[in-house]
């Protein structure tokens, strides 16, 4: 099988892919064709068919196992396939575990390390909330360890939202040592916790899609919705708590337009948001240098609005 990985502009293309999305477009000259986004466990790739009179294009759609043929070409930087013929496939023709793209990092091992991080939360309050969901719940963890953190833009694959919330725990803990008037505890356990609501938000591989609640609510509502529940479970848990906790969950985004629901009016939430969006944009930044066919400028990308450029150039 020939891995997206691997595929070079020049490549022919004959293999079994995920479709992952499937949409019409139109150019600029009014001519239909499709966008479609081909998934298997090494990543995602950009592809077009620009023929609406292709073979077998009109027999799959989003979510299909399908056999592509085509080409691989650079546009912008960026690899691109440009499918000539497909065919949908059959349950027995593809092995599923090949199209779903896994963090690269051991999930035994980062789930170890961020045991080791709630094992140093010295408050009992909020001890006993990390240990209520990633300790007792084995419901959740399966499902905490399986996720990604996103549809689409970082950290979209299997154990994604494991290593995501991990670097941002991380970086939280460093921000401790740097600003001692922090509360480590508070700010460790909402960087824990920040991102809960995702087990609930994106449904499981191979579809990795907006679920009902998530599309309703989304995961920064229902991860405050989970803490709420939690809390009332636990006898004189402080209000006050409650509520900082709550906040920093509410606030992570930092920005109403970003989709929180309240701006940062803790140190604590400051700093959460900050680590959110630091390690969201380096592994956004990383995924798409990794998806560069070369190195220099990169292309404009709406996340950074600007044109990025590849430093692992040879001066």
């Amino acid at each position: 099988m020939k891995f997206i990985k691997d595929m070079k502009p020049g490549d022919r293309i004959q293999d079994i892919y995920f479709c992952k999305s499937k949409t019409p477009a139109t150019t600029k000259n009014g001519k239909p064709y499709d966008n479609v986004i081909l998934q298997d466990k090494t990543g995602c790739v950009d592809a077009k068919i620009w023929d609406p009179n292709s073979a077998g294009i009109d027999d799959f759609d989003s979510k299909d196992f399908i056999e592509v043929c085509g080409e691989a070409t650079s546009f912008n930087g960026m690899l691109q396939i440009n499918i000539k013929r497909a065919r949908i496939c059959r349950e027995g023709e593809y092995d599923q575990a090949l199209y779903m793209p896994v963090s690269s990092k051991d999930n035994d091992e980062m789930f170890k390390e961020l045991l080791g991080l709630i094992a140093s939360v010295k408050n009992q309050y909020l001890h006993r909330i990390l240990d209520m969901l990633f300790v007792e719940d084995k419901e959740f963890i399966a499902a905490f360890r399986k996720s990604s953190a996103a549809k689409s833009v970082h950290h979209g694959f299997i154990g994604g939202l494991l290593e995501h919330t991990l670097s941002v725990a991380k970086l939280c803990d460093y921000y401790c040592t740097s600003y001692a008037s922090l509360n480590r505890d508070l700010l460790i356990t909402a960087a824990i916790c920040h991102d809960i609501g995702k087990t609930k938000e994106l449904s499981a591989f191979p579809e990795n899609d907006y679920t009902d609640c998530g599309n309703f609510m989304g995961h920064i509502v229902m991860g405050a919705q989970m803490i709420h529940d939690l809390v009332r479970q636990i006898d004189g848990f402080p209000t006050l708590l409650d509520q900082e906790l709550e906040h920093c969950i509410l606030a992570h985004h930092g920005q109403l337009e970003y989709g929180s629901p309240k701006k940062p009016v803790l140190m604590e939430a400051v700093a959460l948001n900050m680590a959110d969006d630091t390690d969201a944009k380096m592994e956004t930044f990383k995924e798409i240098r990794e998806n560069a066919t070369e190195p220099g400028w990169l292309g404009f990308n709406r996340l950074f609005e600007s044109n990025l450029f590849d430093t692992r150039v040879e001066y």
